[in-house]
């Protein structure tokens, strides 16, 4: 629904998207202190209605979805049998219907697999994206938006990111994440509220934020997305055991790759952050190579330049890459060096050797 945003003065858009309104930069830091929200025009929503709707999910995905209680959130992958990751949602149910929020360019796969998938099971799965879009932002800066509630139960998805939920498992080991400062959450609205909030746009009367700032406040906060994973990406190597994965439910595809590397073997990569030098306006893309020494070790999944950190990257990399080597990624304009933060550690899965998260605290700035 572009055409919602083409009146605001400085509205860039592409592919059907709010990429920014001028500023990428200032968006980021409105976002952060809850004075913008942000439109979503990349997800879509995916409804499941039927009375085996959380069961049925249960069944198919790795999370474990059959007492999920109206208003809770969550998320879930769908693997294939070697365990990799084929599709990712977020989940929160209403009572009556799950509402799923994906990716746009991963929702016709997801949805054509779930209705091959009903058998004769009550469950309708449907693409409600004519009907319903996504706004992210603060929590509190949500709690002003006019959220959809068909069945009376707003929805409103919250990221659980960087917890470990109930059944999931933290790799990443900082003293304090640097996702557990990041206030995000993302409403389904109708789309006549979201023509409301362009109009108040437009007017002066609301602030907005494009999806680069939303996007880089994400790869800062190192939170995977569906778009950081390409055909080989087992759950394991970006961390996402933490939210997406729960260890003890019962059989789903890929669960026997996701319990054996888990705990008997390592994954073969690892997510590593990137902050690079150099000039801000050279930035990778999703598959420029990362080297170390000259030869290739990985590539990277996605990048962003922050308001604070200046330009950064999240990378998949050999999980024999040294921790304290430099790395140099590789655009089609220049070299780039790049120090390596330790997401997940090479050490990762054989879980014996890996201690459980703390309790998160807040992440402590510098100036």
């Amino acid at each position: 629904m572009p055409e919602f945003f083409q009146s605001i003065a400085g509205a860039v858009i592409e592919d059907g998207v709010l990429q920014h309104l001028g500023s990428p930069l200032a968006e980021q830091r409105a976002l952060t202190t809850g004075a913008a929200i942000a439109p979503l025009g990349e997800r879509a929503v995916l409804a499941v209605a039927g009375e085996d709707r959380l069961s049925w999910l249960d069944s198919l995905t790795s999370q474990a979805l059959a007492r999920l209680a109206p208003g809770q959130s969550t998320e879930l992958l769908v693997l294939d049998p070697q365990g990799h990751i084929e599709h990712a949602a977020s989940v929160i149910d209403d009572g009556e219907t799950a509402w799923l929020i994906t990716d746009r360019a991963d929702a016709p796969g997801l949805l054509s697999w779930l209705t091959r998938m009903r058998f004769r099971l009550r469950v309708v799965p449907r693409d409600a994206s004519d009907e319903f879009a996504v706004v992210g932002g603060t929590v509190a800066a949500l709690a002003a938006v006019a959220a959809a509630a068909p069945a009376g139960v707003p929805l409103v998805w919250r990221d659980p990111w960087p917890g470990v939920s109930a059944g999931g498992y933290g790799y990443a080991v900082p003293d304090v994440h640097p996702g557990a400062e990041r206030d995000w959450a993302e409403a389904i609205v109708t789309v006549a509220e979201l023509q409301l909030l362009a109009d108040a746009a437009a007017h002066g009367e609301r602030t907005l934020a494009g999806a680069i700032a939303a996007d880089a406040l994400r790869v800062a906060a190192w939170r995977p997305r569906r778009a950081d994973v390409d055909e080989r990406t087992l759950p394991h190597e970006l961390d996402w055991l933490r939210t997406a994965v729960h260890l003890d439910k019962g059989c789903y595809r890929g669960q026997e790759t996701v319990a054996k590397v888990h705990n008997l073997g390592h994954p073969p990569r690892r997510l590593v952050a990137l902050h690079l030098d150099g000039s801000d306006t050279v930035l990778p893309v999703p598959g420029d190579e990362v080297t170390a020494d000259g030869v290739v070790v990985g590539a990277i999944t996605s990048a962003a330049l922050h308001w604070e950190e200046g330009p950064i990257a999240l990378a998949l990399v050999r999980r024999s890459t040294p921790v304290d080597i430099d790395l140099v990624v590789v655009t089609k304009d220049a070299a780039v060096a790049a120090a390596q933060e330790v997401v997940v550690p090479p050490e990762a899965g054989a879980t014996a050797s890996i201690p459980r998260m703390p309790r998160l605290g807040r992440r402590t700035r510098t100036s």
